[in-house]
């Protein structure tokens, strides 16, 4: 198996000892923090002294807290109660300027959405196309992220070496749409606003939830965008999404998903894109993907795997399997005497050996 490596170095692929069990919540790992104590709010970590890596951990102490409120999360940093904080409100970020330090970094945590190819609507590929070309990737990370996402081509960020600047995707054309879906037979015949086909509105369902919060932005966006090309689109907004994923109630499907959590892009393929993946939301079913994906699983060598994951990339795109929206800017911010502390493009290892406070 050539990607191996980067399978076992997944942080949900822990390495703990099953013989000590769990007890107080806490795991026996093998990182260079133990826990010594872990509630449903903080953590408290202490410097493991057996730790094997070539950097020893430079901290006797970390404390990490879980503040699920924007506002207080920003006033907790602002008054000093925290050294370094993650996931502040897109609002609160313009707040710490001078006297902080910022870390930032373009994710391959990613804004998609599938389109469920059993939607009789979307089996035609010029329907899926303009439903692409309708969305505004630009102005949803400029205006409701605020500038803290970068507009996705592909699945992958451009600082991977098959990443968006290597792939191409629909553009951003609406007057394009509109041509589109009345090449395929849409028209609004009844001046209601919205296209028909054999007296029946082009009318789609879809489903997201609202944990992250630029989930239901896009969904706000695409909903406005949608509506110019004469679609309605509407938004199942929900937390139980599982049990209309299992019903099958809903066209199209958007998520945040980290495409290459270890460095290597196949994960996300057998994960979501193959014929039967279990996160294959649309029902998504290539004969190409599926002939690349077995070149990929056989494939030794980072080069050479890049350029088959750039392929299947370029098929989905091809295909408008799926329509990527955006790419998670992770922003960390620290106060000065901060060191070691720095965003990832993999959106994991946050804190390493090598964090320190002078």
């Amino acid at each position: 198996m050539p990607a191996l490596l980067n399978y076992l170095s997944d942080p949900y692929g822990c390495i703990v000892d099953v013989d000590a069990g769990i007890t107080d919540n806490i795991a026996v790992g093998t990182g260079p923090y133990k826990a010594v104590k872990v509630t449903d709010t903080q953590i408290d970590l202490v410097a493991n002294e057996n730790y094997w890596g070539a950097v020893k951990p430079k901290l006797d102490k970390i404390v990490v807290k879980s503040i699920t409120d924007g506002d207080t999360l920003t006033m907790a940093m602002q008054n000093g109660e925290l050294d370094a904080v993650q996931g502040l409100p897109y609002s609160s970020l313009k707040l710490f300027g001078d006297g902080y330090k910022i870390s930032q970094a373009d994710t391959s945590r990613v804004y998609q959405a599938a389109f469920n190819f059993t939607t009789p609507e979307l089996q035609d590929i010029n329907v899926r196309r303009a439903i692409s070309m309708a969305i505004d990737k630009e102005n949803f990370c400029k205006v409701l992220l605020n500038g803290n996402g970068t507009p996705a081509v592909g699945p992958f960020p451009a600082n991977l070496t098959f990443g968006d600047d290597k792939v191409s995707a629909v553009p951003y054309d609406l007057d394009g749409a509109k041509k589109i879906l009345a090449d395929a037979g849409w028209s609004d015949s009844d001046g209601d606003g919205y296209v028909d086909k054999d007296g029946k509105n082009l009318e789609l369902r879809w489903l997201t939830y609202t944990s992250r919060q630029e989930l239901p932005l896009l969904a706000e966006a695409a909903q406005a965008n949608l509506k110019l090309i004469g679609i309605k689109l509407n938004v199942n907004a929900t937390d139980n999404y599982k049990s209309f994923l299992k019903s099958g109630d809903y066209d199209i499907f958007s998520k945040a998903i980290v495409t290459a959590p270890t460095g290597d892009g196949e994960y996300y393929f057998t994960s979501h894109i193959v014929p039967g993946a279990v996160d294959n939301a649309g029902f998504y079913d290539s004969a190409e993907i599926v002939a690349l994906e077995n070149e990929l699983h056989n494939t030794f060598g980072a080069e050479n795997r890049s350029e088959l994951a750039i392929k299947m990339s370029q098929q989905v795109l091809d295909d408008c399997a799926l329509i990527y929206a955006s790419h998670l800017r992770m922003s960390f911010v620290m106060k000065p005497n901060v060191e070691g502390f720095s965003a990832h493009p993999s959106d994991y290892y946050e804190i390493r050996p090598e964090l320190d406070k002078k």
